[in-house]
């Protein structure tokens, strides 16, 4: 039977019985990775990896912002803070509802869950703003480089992967049918882990940029290990069966 949030519910009898079903993360044992019916939403921030996870991004964002404020600050400063911003909140999203299993559970997540990325939304609009503000200000060339090519693919599967969520969530008949927006559910969370994947690959680029060369000095290395931290948090908490395996 579906859910209010239109993923089918699992029998906990045999969720505990088979060790499959909505509670079995990709890694571990079933309910590692599972709020409990009595915790609140906040405790989905560390169940599981997510204290891993946390670890990395925070890493990752305080490397972005403390490289920025230890650097002469102007008008460009502005994108990598707003864009660091944007993937933590992104991040925090995921984090928030990758735990949740019941009706109760998945629609208080899935309504913070889009408040939180509704956020990262817009800071990452106003990173590109700036951005392009910034390159006209100063007549210069647009989306030549590798993290500026990335940084606009990254930004337009944001913006589709928002639209799909809040449409799917919603707005269901745009699709036809309750029913047909439920069934792509699983590829919108699918296509949600490819985004943050492409986010750290993103900022890793920009790390080669001259900007970053000649100013922030923000080192590869430290982004690469606070991305594969980050990783190692989020990914072994995703549930199988919410990706259709």
């Amino acid at each position: 039977m579906a859910s209010a949030t239109g993923i089918p519910e699992t029998r906990s009898g045999d969720a505990a019985n088979h060790g499959r079903g909505e509670q079995e993360p990709l890694l571990g044992r079933a309910g590692d990775a599972s709020q409990q019916e009595d915790q609140g939403l906040q405790f989905n921030f560390v169940i599981g990896t997510a204290v891993i996870a946390q670890v990395g991004i925070w890493i990752l964002t305080a490397t972005i912002w403390a490289s920025v404020f230890v650097s002469p600050l102007m008008l460009f400063s502005a994108h990598p803070l707003l864009n660091s911003a944007g993937i933590l909140l992104t991040t925090q999203a995921i984090l928030l509802l990758q735990p949740t299993h019941t009706p109760k559970q998945k629609k208080q997540g899935a309504n913070i869950h889009g408040i939180l990325n509704l956020t990262s939304i817009l800071t990452l609009i106003a990173a590109l703003v700036v951005i392009e503000y910034n390159k006209i200000a100063h007549s210069g060339a647009h989306f030549v480089s590798p993290h500026a090519i990335l940084g606009l693919i990254t930004y337009i599967l944001f913006f589709i992967q928002a639209i799909v969520g809040i449409a799917q969530y919603y707005t269901p008949g745009v699709f036809g049918s309750t029913e047909k927006a439920k069934s792509i559910y699983k590829y919108h969370r699918m296509s949600g882990y490819v985004i943050l994947v492409m986010s750290f690959v993103t900022i890793a680029a920009a790390t080669q940029t001259g900007f970053n060369k000649n100013i922030l000095h923000i080192q590869l290395w430290a982004v690469v290990v606070a991305s594969v931290i980050t990783l190692i948090g989020v990914l072994p908490r995703i549930k199988k069966q919410k990706l259709g395996l």
